[in-house]
């Protein structure tokens, strides 16, 4: 049975020692907090007043109760004050030989039953326990930030870790209110592991010019729901910090993917070290400030847009959801639109469904009943492609078949007239194969919605090699008068969102299939210590495991990166049938559900 801890230190009073000290003393236990020299330990005793001032100030704390949490804790710049304490963690910097001169130290000082506790997020615990002549008590507690609203702690646990000692930290994160994951002892952990690669590869992708710093940030969290985009947490995470957990990473795993980009230590070297030195990716009103201010690499506003061709008359070819829901985006942005369908039974079905929407759009306020006949008003369906051709722009949402999309290509660059936009809703084909196909490929464009169309403010603009720099206005200005966020990127394999997706779902998979961490742990780490609305198996599960694969492929074919290759649980999972949620089970059984 765990013991009740009451007595605990915390050594290092930055941002996140700090913040551990609150989330302790907040639990009613009785905290003795060190740093090296009086100004650091006035700095760590400012970050927790200020802390706790402004929960007072959001109601989230009663003034009485902000007192008592700052009455259990003593703030101490000796180490010979932990004498007493059944738990100390260790908060300093991510330096080896500092971590290991301080477990040292502490060895000395507290009794032989002290758990020892590190709040490393990249190095090895079990490097750190061998520098103790009590290893079996040391365990890695590793918090978030900001440690007193994040809710993950990954508890690490050495080959030579207690039982007891594991059972005691759990518990201990519990009585805070944390979710704990508990895992052995590899580079990175669960969220580091998973979050850098993908951290790693948005650098690489902005490094090689791929796509704009706001372009990929803004993917990130238009196309995936995430709370910030890769080159903003960078800047946030610190450029330095970045380094050494991607630098730690790599000399344990080998794995190329968490060699860090030349970028960052480029960066780093030259001081921009992101928020904390008010300049990194982006860059900041002043250092240590949230505000991003525009510098010479800030877009102008409507820029992207500029002497995009005239469009009035737009046509849709397909017939399920996707295209669907770009008729019904298109018609509301004003559009009149004319979609192609390959019998009268699908036309018929296609307007059934676009009036369903929009019926429950009117019955839930959103829109009203003219607003609805005017949108319906302003589409037609036709079974023949050869109707169009008067259209300014035809946008193609067919099945994701390469033959199948070149043949539709290849017959609307002879129907449609001089001058219209062809555009691919393809998600992973090569938009060039479409564009040669047409035998017009400046005519020819990516324009890669998001599902469901209507509620996903995200699109892709895929500019090939051959692409007209109009045609590319053309796509941004239609996107901005349907409402949506466009960004650009060029004709390379899952263009930005599903190129930084892909491998970082890959890398989960592959820790699932390690055995390192359950789907459950691996889902919640990704949740609840990096703020993703998905954990990577319930998103592998609804986005489709067959489908996965193929971008996987896709992903590999064209980059011929080791660490691309699909995991094999994956495909063993695809070939057992266990495609996810629409089989009834993949990762998880839904059958019972």
């Amino acid at each position: 049975m765990a013991r009740e801890l009451t007595e605990v230190g915390v050594v290092g009073l930055g941002t996140m020692g700090a913040g551990i000290a609150e989330v302790l003393a907040r639990a009613g236990l009785s905290v003795t907090a060190v740093e090296i020299s009086e100004d650091a330990l006035a700095r760590g005793r400012a970050h927790v007043d200020q802390s706790t001032d402004k929960a007072v100030s959001r109601g989230k704390l009663e003034p009485a109760e902000r007192d008592a949490i700052l009455g259990r804790i003593r703030f101490s710049t000796s180490l010979e004050d932990l004498a007493a304490a059944e738990l100390v963690i260790e908060a300093v910097p991510e330096r080896m030989e500092l971590k290991t001169e301080l477990f040292a130290k502490l060895d000395k000082i507290c009794p032989p039953d002290t758990i020892l506790a590190t709040n490393t997020s990249s190095l090895s615990v079990t490097e750190l326990s061998v520098a103790t002549g009590r290893p079996s008590k040391v365990i890695g507690m590793h918090f978030f930030n900001p440690a007193p609203v994040m809710k993950l702690v990954e508890v690490v646990r050495t080959v030579v870790t207690e039982p007891s000692v594991i059972e005691d930290v759990e518990a201990l994160a519990e009585r805070l209110g944390k979710v704990d994951v508990t895992i052995g002892d590899k580079a990175g952990f669960i969220a580091n592991a998973l979050l850098f690669g993908y951290l790693n590869h948005a650098v690489s992708m902005y490094e090689n010019r791929y796509a704009s710093r706001e372009d990929i940030d803004a993917a990130m969290r238009l196309g995936c729901g995430l709370p910030m985009g890769p080159l903003a947490l960078m800047d946030l995470i610190g450029i330095d910090t970045a380094y050494e957990i991607l630098d730690t990473m790599y000399k344990q795993s080998r794995n190329r993917l968490h060699a860090p980009s030349p970028v960052i230590k480029q960066m780093m070297t030259a001081g921009l070290l992101g928020r904390k030195s008010g300049r990194g990716f982006y860059t900041y009103a002043t250092p240590g400030s949230a505000e991003v201010v525009a510098d010479e690499h800030t877009p102008s506003a409507g820029g992207a847009a500029e002497g995009a061709r005239p469009v009035s008359l737009v046509g849709v070819v397909g017939s399920g959801t996707m295209a669907t829901g770009i008729i019904e985006v298109v018609a509301k942005g004003g559009y009149d639109v004319l979609f192609q369908a390959r019998s009268p039974e699908k036309v018929e079905a296609v307007t059934a469904a676009l009036r369903k929407s929009l019926d429950k759009q009117v019955a839930r306020g959103r829109l009203d009943e003219a607003g609805r006949d005017e949108v319906l008003g302003r589409v037609r369906g036709t079974t023949s492609l050869d109707d169009l051709a008067d259209r300014d722009l035809v946008i193609e949402a067919v099945v994701e078949s390469l033959p199948v999309k070149q043949a539709l290509f290849a017959a609307l660059g002879e129907i449609t007239r001089p001058g219209a936009v062809l555009a691919t809703t393809t998600s992973s084909l090569p938009v060039i194969e479409c564009a040669k196909a047409s035998e017009r490929p400046a005519d020819v464009v990516g324009l890669h919605f998001f599902n469901p169309a209507p509620v996903m403010k995200l699109v892709e603009v895929v500019s090939t090699i051959a692409t007209a720099p109009d045609v590319a206005a053309t796509a941004h200005a239609v996107c901005a008068r349907l409402g949506k966020h466009a960004v650009s990127c060029t004709d390379r394999a899952g263009f930005i969102v599903n190129a930084l997706l892909f491998p970082y779902l890959n890398d989960a998979v592959k820790m699932l299939e390690a055995h390192y961490a359950t789907a459950d742990d691996i889902d919640a780490a990704m949740k609840v210590g990096c703020g993703y609305p998905m954990g990577p198996f319930e998103l592998l599960d609804v986005v489709g495991l067959d489908v996965s694969l193929a971008i996987e492929r896709e992903l590999y074919t064209e980059f011929r990166e080791p660490g691309f290759a699909p995991a094999p649980l994956l495909e063993h999972l695809v070939t057992a049938g266990y495609l996810g949620r629409k089989t009834g089970r993949g990762f998880r059984d839904y059958s019972r559900r």
